[in-house]
């Protein structure tokens, strides 16, 4: 298929039509060159086997996402006969600024950060939760209680901030025309929620109008634009960083997740903190930064008389001990809390480590954790990174790397006995065309439990499932077969 998307904003398509034998598709924009031509593409041996042996994938929303449009998006799957297909199924939040992170603190509450110092935290209404339960055949039961939930959101005029609706608030709607245009802000369009029962995804004029999530909290601690936001596994606490280029403003700041105060404020890099995650046993904060170097929080146990959690500077990188020499932009841990990968600008992927040997938990400092892999050359900027939550089935780590190119490139590493070798990566798959995006890629994440969503997968599946968004404005969900890496 000819792609005139390659290394260029997404284009703005304003009609197409099939050719008579229906392999070609033509198509116009608004361009100079306004005429672009895309054919069906004969499949070869390999796209075959990648297609259905190995790795498949097809565009979907992934669930609860910035867009780029300054929306989140919560979407779904749904079974049709023995089709699975994914929906949107609200937008929660609809904002005037560009949406940078998001972090889901619960299962029906997120915290998010745009082009603005405040942080915002949403949870969901009543109503969403009702047709969520319609829609996917979950019991209200499993989902949680509705009891205090407000019915839904919406947007005052002129104002940033949802709203919540209660029973009460729906019936005092103002109908009366005198009341129309009584202030400034009763001049400008305002569209009131409307309760529905759906037991069908929604269609476009309900997501308009009917899926907004109340905001619960606003954050307020950061100088200049939020950038990063992480949650840690237990649902405890939340990190977050802003757009910096002094050390004062790059610090990171703790937050809980049940008073939304601050909690602590971790200084220690110089410019943007570029991501965060912690570790899955929640004893390690991990960041990474646009100075190129990477710090590690480590989690003190609680006193008797401590109430909140301390981390402290457990180990970092410096000018003398970094290992990469431009932008690190991804980082994640390994499912057993030992590793932690890095990727950079500089086409470098690193496996550091062993973070749970006794060495490494009794000192700290700049040494304390190394290079446990060798350096990888992926051939292109790294823009993410991401570790399966199950192991191959030769017990090696399955990590997804993302390019700037929009491939996606699918590895295999076991740390050998000696001192890391370059056999200790093995590139498994390399997304095509068809399967890759047109822009940089921008995140990846591994659903954490094995199987398909919507198929009736065994829990000793041999299918895992990657998710993947990019510039290009789209959201792939992969199928990978771990066996056949």
């Amino acid at each position: 298929m000819c792609n005139p998307l390659k290394n260029k904003k997404p284009l703005n398509f304003h009609n197409c039509c099939f050719s008579r034998c229906g392999a070609h598709v033509h198509s116009t924009t608004h361009l100079p060159t306004p005429l672009h031509q895309s054919f069906q593409k004969e499949r070869t041996e390999r796209v075959s086997e990648l297609a259905e042996g190995n790795i498949s994938g097809d565009y979907a929303r992934g669930t609860c996402k910035p867009r780029a449009e300054c929306t989140c998006a919560t979407c779904i799957e749904k079974q049709q006969s023995q089709k699975v297909t994914w929906h949107e199924i609200a937008r929660p939040q609809v904002h005037g600024y560009d949406m940078h992170c998001l972090a889901m603190t619960g299962r029906f509450q997120f915290v998010s950060g745009a082009d603005e110092k405040v942080l915002r935290v949403f949870t969901a209404p009543k109503n969403f939760v009702e047709n969520f339960s319609n829609i996917s055949g979950i019991s209200m039961e499993k989902l949680c209680s509705t009891v205090d939930l407000p019915e839904g959101a919406t947007v005052p005029a002129l104002g940033l901030s949802n709203k919540a609706v209660f029973q009460g608030d729906m019936a005092a709607q103002p109908a009366d025309e005198e009341e129309k245009f009584n202030s400034v802000s009763n001049q400008y369009h305002q569209i009131y929620f409307q309760p529905l029962i759906l037991t069908e995804p929604p269609t476009e004029d309900h997501l308009l109008q009917n899926t907004l999530w109340p905001e619960v909290q606003k954050l307020y601690g950061h100088g200049y634009e939020i950038f990063c936001v992480a949650c840690n596994n237990s649902k405890t606490i939340v990190a977050s960083a802003c757009k910096a280029s002094k050390k004062e403003h790059a610090a990171i700041i703790l937050w809980s997740t049940t008073s939304w105060k601050q909690l602590q404020s971790l200084s220690f890099h110089n410019l943007t903190v570029t991501q965060m995650a912690f570790s899955p046993d929640d004893k390690f904060l991990l960041a990474v930064s646009r100075d190129r170097n990477w710090s590690l929080w480590k989690n003190q146990d609680k006193k008797p008389l401590q109430s909140e959690p301390v981390f402290s500077l457990f180990a970092y990188t410096d000018k003398n001990t970094a290992v990469h020499s431009r932008i690190i932009w991804s980082c994640d841990w390994t499912p057993d809390s030992k590793y932690f990968i890095t990727g950079s600008r500089d086409k470098k992927v690193i496996v550091w480590g062993d973070c749970g040997s006794a060495g490494a938990t009794e000192s700290s400092g700049p040494g304390a954790v190394k290079p446990c892999s060798s350096i990888l050359d992926v051939g292109d900027s790294v823009t993410a990174v991401s570790i399966s939550h199950v192991l191959a089935p030769d017990e090696s780590y399955i990590i997804a790397v993302g390019l700037e190119c929009g491939k996606i490139n699918l590895y295999t590493w076991k740390q050998c006995e000696q001192r890391p070798v370059l056999t200790d990566w093995t590139k498994c798959v390399e997304t095509d065309n068809s399967q890759s995006h047109t822009l940089a890629i921008k995140r990846l994440c591994w659903r954490n439990r094995v199987g398909r969503a919507g198929h009736n997968d065994q829990d000793n599946s041999e299918w895992l499932q990657l998710a993947s968004c990019g510039d290009d404005h789209c959201v792939k969900i992969l199928n990978v077969n771990r066996c056949a890496l």
